[in-house]
């Protein structure tokens, strides 16, 4: 990814997106026939994407709130971000305390626009537009550097978002995860998860389907061994590495991720 490269601002009805997909899953109205068509394809071959798009949700509501009441983090930057739904991170951290301080970064022009809308009323939330792996454009941002004080901890979310980019040395998670890393004090915290599956023939339908259905913006559902060198240099939370319906339920009768043909796998670690 050129640093700075310009995106994008028209929204295209006709192409889908993970971002409106996403949306749609979650029971949201801001998306596209082309993006609901995609997911109905999409489920012929991974029926369980609807239940795991949900706890996927439930497990960032989960996250953000123990790193807000049980680790004092107030400010929290959330790559890939999303179509704005209730109880965002910027909800969920600000019921722990008010002055808690958010920036969403999406590359989607959509999400941009009905973010800003919905959050004009709060400034102490932002939303960017920016590609997740321009790290220099994301930290050096206005909003960016007048939210977030990256000399105290920060909470940085790649939450099911990692799978749209594709590997590379400098701009594949890997790497992006070591850049972003590298900036943040110890205390802070990376949240980090993907879709994984250990089923080839799963991993190259959902790869290719992905690509094709977006035009190329989408890189690939990895393995949890992939997922685990991310987070090599990081003290990771307890329970670990997990599929992300099983971290930290809230009760013994939470949703759980019942199929297994691909699922949501990371964790929380800690910068040392």
């Amino acid at each position: 990814m050129q640093a700075g490269k310009q995106l994008s601002t028209k929204i295209d009805a006709t192409v889908p997106t993970a971002a409106r997909m996403y949306d749609h899953y979650l029971g949201g109205k801001d998306n596209y026939a082309a993006d609901r068509a995609a997911c109905a394809e999409l489920d012929k071959v991974v029926p369980s994407t609807r239940a795991l798009a949900l706890n996927n949700r439930r497990f960032l509501q989960r996250v953000v709130g123990t790193l807000a009441a049980e680790y004092g983090i107030r400010q929290f930057l959330d790559h890939g971000s999303g179509l704005p739904t209730q109880e965002n991170v910027h909800q969920v951290s600000q019921r722990v305390d008010p002055s808690s301080r958010v920036v969403y970064v999406d590359n989607d022009p959509m999400v941009l626009v009905h973010g800003r809308a919905l959050l004009d009323q709060n400034d102490r939330t932002t939303v960017i537009h920016a590609d997740l792996r321009d790290t220099e454009k994301i930290f050096s941002h206005p909003d960016t550097q007048r939210l977030l004080d990256f000399s105290q901890p920060v909470a940085v979310l790649f939450n099911s978002v990692f799978h749209c980019i594709p590997d590379g040395e400098t701009d594949g998670p890997l790497a992006v995860a070591h850049r972003v890393a590298e900036r943040l004090v110890p205390g802070s915290f990376m949240v980090m998860c993907q879709l994984v599956s250990e089923d080839a023939k799963v991993r190259e339908f959902v790869t290719d389907f992905m690509d094709q259905a977006t035009q190329g913006h989408w890189g690939r559902v990895r393995q949890e061994k992939d997922v685990a060198q991310w987070f090599e240099d990081l003290d990771v939370l307890e329970p670990g590495l997990v599929e992300v319906s099983t971290w930290r339920p809230d009760s013994e009768v939470a949703p759980r991720q019942l199929t297994q043909e691909w699922v949501e796998f990371g964790g929380v670690g800690r910068i040392r």
